[in-house]
């Protein structure tokens, strides 16, 4: 094994154990926080209708997510 082959099979094997669902989790999480800290914002500036309001607003999009669920 010369000097040259080394780095070339060190970084292929790296590019072979990158995980494309564990890609997706970063996006995923980041979405998350910045949706509950808008609606911890809401809570502070509107009070108890900043909470139960976006809460209601959801409902029809939970239903729809139940939905595409139940049928595979």
């Amino acid at each position: 094994m010369t000097a040259t082959t080394a780095p070339t099979t060190a970084a292929h094997d790296t590019a072979k154990s990158h995980d494309p669902d564990a890609a997706a989790v970063g996006p995923i999480l980041l979405s998350v926080a910045v949706f509950l800290a808008g609606w911890a914002t809401s809570i502070a500036i509107w009070g108890i209708p900043g909470l139960y309001i976006p809460a209601l607003a959801l409902v029809p999009v939970i239903w729809v997510m139940l939905v595409l669920i139940s049928r595979g």
